[in-house]
């Protein structure tokens, strides 16, 4: 009789009893050793390592822990299901998003009742003409476990069409190519390629950027003309330090194309006249140390976002050949202590800004002539007002879009001169969603150190609080990446199960300008581990909720931040939620053939260097587990993640396992067909929401009875 496997064996077992009966999978321990300048580490799971994903004893294990989860899961099913009905209830399916105007085209997506993705549409000058479908995501998906359009753009002309897509889910799109007017796919193909396209004015060279195939840094720009062999596709820039990121872009003018240079402190962009032949880039502003830019075009000149003599940024005006010349610079928006300049819109009479002041993103409009200058209010104590790419500059009006935790994303279309507003579209939130049940707070806590840490909160307006509800509390805080009060339409299924939800706005982001970033970051990082704790605490002083209902989620960098509150304060969380989480970062961090790390020491810094090295290992949450109880904890990961390594999360667990001392659940669930993102369609993904919400609602304390 032919052996059979530990998942075998476990998938043999009835599932509702599997969970009494089994005991949660154990790693077995290998002796290894990390070394660094700074003398080695013992690793003992190591071995869960494997950047082939094809060694049967790592998938092995990796099966296991997925039929170990599914096996505890179980009995949750009747609740996953009705999770799952709820969340994909509030979808519209046959949804549409607001058309957008390019040479004389209006382009829109679309979907369709029960299908997974998303349908790429456009109509000739008016969406009463025939549909025209460029991308059917559906068609394209049959038979692919995982599938993904992460960017397409269309020929000057409105001919052809170019798109990148990813069937694995590691991101290393190829990019492919339609004509538009036959409907016929071309046989031009390029692999390994960003999800980041531009075309030419010659309508026949698109510029893509390659990848690196081992570390998938994006780090050459070449051109493709149609029907030439892609192998020879000509180089136009190479970026040889990999602490930088690129991408491209086009101006809103359509004059230039852009190649985009960023580090984590510093950028460079290059720019060629998009009707040039030659596409000869030229550096606008060389890069220097701690200097951060961005580029827009009007007329003669050069539109700067900066920081520059301005930490929260400023937007300036210079002429296009002496840009490099500070000393040409015309400030349009000076730098101010209280406000962080975000991004801008340029059009030929104004200027759209978003601003950061008061921990909040909002919408300021200045006209050119300096006649206006004034934010668009809110009524919400929490609130995001956002921009949104609106093409054409020689019109007057700006699109953005306005949520809260409470209110469903609204996109409106601001006329600057007359000052009328227009609803192009509220998100549609079906399942007999009403906003006004619902209510959003701003609130402060009182970190360690004394700062004082934003919390966006929403709850159901009936409720009381009486320090008895449970708590759902969220962060991110890393890379400046501010996370801004949106709605969430899932967070409704745990608001109408009395849930107070919350979101931290840690150290580590940029909600209270460029400073709040720089206390969060290298040397000052635990702040933002300290800051979250400090926010659930406040919480639970002041009655929002129980103490022992409290739920932490993150995921990646957020996940980092998981994981050291699980070390820090095990007994403030009744459950834990860690998706993808950056939880190994030492010996990531020592090891520049893994995507991302070279981009990223100006964030962690350089373990190389003792300094870092002793800091970061005196936080890395892989590193500090201990022999002590934990909260119950569900970690996911994805076998293809080239974003955070599916061994992070491996080790950590088994690392937990071998080390926690209470009996609370920790499950381990391994998506082994799909990346960073998780499953690609629409649906799939709230299954994996479905799961995360009963893990929490099965983990609350009993109910006491009278």
């Amino acid at each position: 009789m032919r052996k059979q496997t530990v998942s075998q064996k476990l998938a043999r077992i009835p599932a509702a009893r599997a969970a009494a009966v089994l005991s949660p999978p154990i790693a077995a321990r290998k002796s290894y050793q990390v070394t660094s300048a700074n003398g080695p580490r013992a690793d003992d799971y190591y071995w869960l390592r494997d950047d082939t994903r094809k060694s049967k004893d790592v998938l092995e294990y990796l099966k296991v822990e997925n039929a170990y989860t599914t096996a505890v899961l179980a009995p949750t099913h009747a609740l996953q299901d009705e999770l799952f009905k709820e969340l994909v209830g509030r979808i519209k399916q046959d949804d549409t998003s607001v058309p957008v105007l390019r040479r004389g085209w209006w382009y829109y997506t679309r979907y369709e009742t029960g299908r997974e993705y998303p349908i790429y549409a456009r109509r000739r000058r008016s969406m009463s003409a025939p549909e025209q479908v460029m991308l059917d995501g559906n068609a394209l998906a049959a038979g692919k476990a995982f599938f993904q359009i992460g960017a397409w753009a269309v020929s000057p002309d409105g001919r052809l069409l170019a798109y990148a897509e990813d069937i694995v889910g590691r991101r290393q799109y190829t990019l492919r190519m339609k004509n538009l007017h036959t409907g016929t796919m071309l046989n031009d193909a390029v692999t390994n390629v960003e999800p980041n396209l531009i075309w030419a004015n010659d309508n026949r060279t698109v510029l893509y950027v390659e990848k690196d195939p081992v570390t998938l840094l994006s780090v050459r720009v070449r051109k493709h003309v149609i029907g030439s062999d892609s192998s020879r596709d000509p180089l136009l820039y190479e970026e040889k330090d990999h602490s930088y990121y690129m991408r491209l872009a086009r101006s809103k003018s359509e004059k230039y194309l852009f190649i985009v240079l960023r580090s984590t402190l510093q950028s460079e962009w290059r720019y060629a006249d998009a009707g040039d032949s030659q596409l000869k880039f030229k550096t606008a502003i060389p890069r220097e140390a701690n200097h951060e830019y961005q580029l827009g075009h009007l007329g003669r000149n050069f539109i700067l976002r900066t920081n520059w003599k301005a930490p929260n940024f400023r937007l300036v005006g210079a002429p296009i050949a002496k840009v490099a010349d500070k000393k040409t610079w015309i400030d349009v928006i000076p730098a101010r202590a209280d406000a962080f300049l975000q991004a801008f819109e340029v059009f030929k009479g104004y200027v759209a800004v978003n601003e950061r002041s008061g921990g909040l993103m909002k919408l300021r409009v200045k006209s050119w002539n300096a006649k206006r200058d004034f934010l668009i209010a809110s009524s919400e104590p929490s609130y995001t007002t956002q921009l949104i790419p609106t093409p054409g500059i020689e019109l007057a009006k700006v699109r953005y879009t306005y949520t809260s935790l409470t209110t469903p994303r609204t996109t409106y279309e601001y006329d600057m001169a007359s000052g009328r507003k227009t609803v192009l579209k509220v998100e549609p939130v079906l399942g007999g969603f009403d906003s006004s049940n619902y209510r959003t707070d701003y609130l402060h806590a009182t970190a360690s150190d004394g700062c004082l840490v934003p919390i966006s909160i929403a709850y159901r307006k009936e409720m009381k609080l009486d320090g008895t509800a449970p708590l759902y509390q969220y962060a991110y805080g890393s890379y400046g990446l501010s996370t801004d009060p949106a709605f969430i339409p899932n967070w409704v299924s745990l608001m109408d199960r009395g849930f107070v939800v919350a979101i931290a706005h840690v150290r580590g982001g940029q909600e209270m300008g460029r400073a709040w970033y720089e206390q969060g970051r290298l040397l000052n990082k635990k702040n933002t581990f300290t800051d979250f704790i400090a926010v659930t605490r406040h919480l639970v002083r002041e009655k929002y909720a129980a103490r022992d209902k409290v739920f932490a989620q993150g995921g990646s960098a957020g996940g980092l931040l998981m994981g050291a509150v699980a070390n820090l304060a095990p007994k403030d969380y009744r459950g834990i939620v860690a998706n993808v989480p950056f939880v190994d970062i030492v010996t990531t961090m020592l090891d520049e053939s893994i995507p991302l790390t070279t981009n990223e020491f100006d964030e962690w810094g350089n373990p190389k260097d003792k300094t870092y090295y002793d800091y970061m290992l005196s936080y890395s949450p892989y590193d500090n587990v201990e022999c002590r109880s934990y909260p119950a904890m569900l970690v996911t990961s994805g076998l293809w993640d080239s974003q955070v390594p599916y061994w992070e999360a491996a080790k950590w667990v088994a690392k937990l396992r071998a080390r926690k001392t209470s009996p609370t659940p920790l499950l381990f669930k391994v998506n082994m067909e799909a990346g960073h993102g998780g499953k690609s369609g629409r649906f799939e993904r709230l299954r994996e929401t479905a799961i995360e919400y009963q893990f929490i609602l099965n983990n609350l304390p009993p109910v006491r009875k009278n």
